[in-house]
């Protein structure tokens, strides 16, 4: 049988050409086709394949974020231009700082429409300085621009954070942005120092997972300094400290954040020490019954009863103590270990992951919430961003995409009923609980592994 009968191909073509490509290629010699797609064409190729994939699949995660970040930027001007503003606290803010600049440096005698001044002192400086840009507070609608490129800066501190994890689908991003009125009417409409106070925090968590540790404290500082809520981060922070350093090396990150809030406010200690502290860091504050979100179920008389304040501070303790004994240490680790250089350690010490990093973060400030004595609706910003995060690491694999997307609908609902409710405060501390337990149930945070593509590793940059 010819080789034409058993391969029944066609003839082949004896022609110059022919002989030519197939000598190039006896000795070894391949030629790029003049026809060949480029990588850039092969990509894009790819993505068209994979168009049904793109909000699944998480290596498409820049892609998405980058298209809705800059719709991002036509929605807030969309806002700023067809929403009217509201003002609440904006006036206050500037009548306080106000205060300050005509040389009154006692805290107790600085005092705004609602109330006197409860920040501290980074608070002042930041909101003097926009105080002046906008012609001593007058020109709110450059104050809302200012405050949309806020939104923009912490949109992008958030996106990076999510895409160097990979955990969350690209599809959910949607929701972390675009689909929330709170979140854009406490930016743009409402004007808080609340976003002023987030923006800096995720710049310190940036800095954190790249290894800046020295300087994310300073910042972490930084962002107390404005509210105190950022204090929700700190025992998740003190935990990554000590594993990352142990005792002795972490206490001068400690003497920096400290003493970044003692330079801030060196004006007014020495004006009246006393009347700061107990101003700016007033933690036994009480909140007003008809404000909050999350306790609406409950009689004003209890809601104000000191008893149920340490209830609730005991409760959160405990459960900061329990994950940082059963699910941020790393299993066979003695929570002692934790204290000595990690050189020292009787397990070798391993670098903590970007995602190990996040998740611990976040859990502390979710913890918080849990267990807040009164959530406003400006708070919502306070963990809005770190939600799905918080959602997609749990460990309850029956807890599907669409069940996590309903619990995040109904936090959206809860804090968009307005005034709160028994149902919505009691919706609240359902999704709350069901985010915990799934955090609970996740496994422990596993000794740090070979490095993927879905987990960059963290920089060897300690300060």
């Amino acid at each position: 049988m010819t080789f034409y009968g058993a391969c029944q191909l066609r003839p082949v073509s004896t022609s110059p050409s022919l002989f030519r490509y197939t000598a190039e290629m006896a000795g070894g010699v391949r030629r790029k086709s003049p026809g060949s797609p480029s990588p850039l064409w092969g990509k894009l190729q790819t993505l068209w394949q994979d168009k049904h994939l793109v909000l699944f699949k998480t290596e498409y995660t820049l892609l998405v974020v980058s298209v809705l970040w800059f719709l991002e930027i036509g929605i807030n001007v969309w806002v700023i231009q067809k929403v009217p503003y509201t003002e609440i606290d904006w006036k206050a803010y500037m009548d306080e700082v106000e205060g300050v600049i005509n040389g009154t440096y006692d805290y107790t005698a600085l005092k705004g429409d609602t109330g006197p001044l409860v920040y501290p002192a980074g608070f002042v400086y930041i909101f003097t300085a926009l105080y002046y840009i906008t012609s001593h507070g007058v020109n709110i609608p450059l104050a809302q621009y200012l405050f949309a490129a806020f939104y923009l800066i912490t949109l992008l501190l958030v996106f990076r954070m999510y895409y160097r994890t990979k955990k969350v689908p690209p599809y959910v991003f949607f929701f972390v942005c675009c689909a929330s009125y709170r979140i854009h009417s406490i930016f743009v409409l409402r004007l808080f120092n609340d976003p002023v106070a987030m923006m800096l925090l995720f710049a310190a968590v940036n800095l954190f997972m790249d290894g800046h540790w020295t300087l994310g404290c300073g910042l972490y500082s930084l962002a107390v300094s404005v509210k105190m809520n950022v204090l929700l981060f700190a025992p998740g922070l003190l935990f990554l400290l000590l594993s990352e350093f142990g005792l002795i090396k972490t206490i001068p990150k400690l003497s920096l954040c400290a003493g970044i809030q003692l330079l801030l406010g060196l004006p007014f200690l020495l004006e009246n020490p006393m009347g700061y502290m107990s101003q700016a860091f007033d933690l036994g504050r009480q909140f007003m019954f008809k404000w909050t979100v999350n306790w609406r179920f409950l009689p004003e008389w209890f809601f104000l009863n000191r008893y149920f304040h340490l209830l609730l501070l005991a409760a959160h303790l405990l459960t900061l103590l329990l994950f940082a004994l059963r699910r941020w240490k790393r299993p066979g680790e003695s929570i002692f270990e934790l204290l000595k250089e990690p050189s020292k350690r009787k397990t070798p010490a391993q670098k903590t992951t970007v995602d190990q990093m996040v998740l611990i973060l976040f859990t502390s400030n979710f913890i918080g919430m849990c267990f807040s004595r009164s959530l406003h609706y400006q708070f919502y910003v306070w963990y809005f961003h770190t939600l799905p995060y918080l959602l997609w690491s749990g460990g309850v694999k029956k807890l599907a995409h669409l069940l996590r997307v309903l619990i995040l609908g109904l936090i959206e609902l809860s804090w968009n009923t307005y005034p709160s409710t028994n149902s919505s405060s009691a919706a609240l501390h359902v999704c709350h609980l069901i985010i915990l337990l799934c955090l609970w149930l996740a496994p422990p945070l596993p000794s740090a592994p070979a490095e993927t593509e879905e987990q960059t590793p963290v920089k060897d940059k300690r300060q």
